[in-house]
């Protein structure tokens, strides 16, 4: 569950400007704030089943800008290459090939 929470928060920041502002507060209650469904119902005076299906329609909607964007996929592997160039340059002697190489893998992704 922990991990799809961390999803979720990340697909939402890269996202979310694509969002209407109810699932915006939406999500942000529910994932950044941590309220219940039942709070999110009280805060918004719906039934605690419009909010669940209001988020899971738009967890759907973040998976599929996900799916054809892949945002949130290249900040990992950008990531991911930005510790080995660093992990490259802690050696005495980093290889230019290696550093180059990866510098390269980067700029693939944008």
């Amino acid at each position: 569950m922990l991990e799809k929470t961390t999803r979720m928060n990340y697909l939402y920041d890269f996202y979310q400007s694509l969002l209407t502002p109810k699932q915006r507060s939406y999500m942000s209650l529910y994932y950044l704030d941590d309220f219940s469904l039942g709070e999110i119902a009280e805060e918004y005076d719906v039934s605690r089943q419009a909010v669940y299906d209001n988020i899971k329609r738009t967890e759907a909607m973040l998976e599929e800008y996900e799916e054809k964007l892949s945002l949130f996929n290249k900040f990992q592997e950008r990531k991911t290459l930005l510790a080995h160039i660093k992990e490259l340059l802690a050696t005495d002697t980093p290889s230019k090939q290696e550093l180059l190489s990866a510098i390269a893998e980067i700029e693939k992704l944008d």
